[in-house]
């Protein structure tokens, strides 16, 4: 397991509000089911996690830079990098 770090990237966490709260909004346009949600930290994303088919949270992060991600679960509090692959 990933241990927690320092991460450079936090410095581009931002306040957001999620944008599709009802679910992942690439998967929500396609009909595709989803396991776990992530939310972008950056933008508001709303995307499903590594363990769904589609894994479209990983996805937004390398497609447009945006690293960092936190549980959209309930009761989970906890933020990922998905540049350094750790938990921030």
């Amino acid at each position: 397991m990933a241990t927690i770090s320092a991460d450079p990237h936090l410095a581009l966490v931002q306040p957001v509000q999620p944008r599709t709260p009802q679910g992942c909004e690439e998967c929500l346009r396609i009909g595709s089911p989803w396991v776990h949600l992530r939310l972008c930290l950056i933008c508001g994303h709303i995307g499903c996690c590594d363990s769904s088919p589609l894994r479209h949270a990983r996805g937004h992060a390398h497609l447009v830079g945006h690293p960092i991600v936190a549980s959209f679960e309930p009761g989970e509090n906890w933020r990922w990098c998905y540049v350094d692959e750790s938990y921030v």
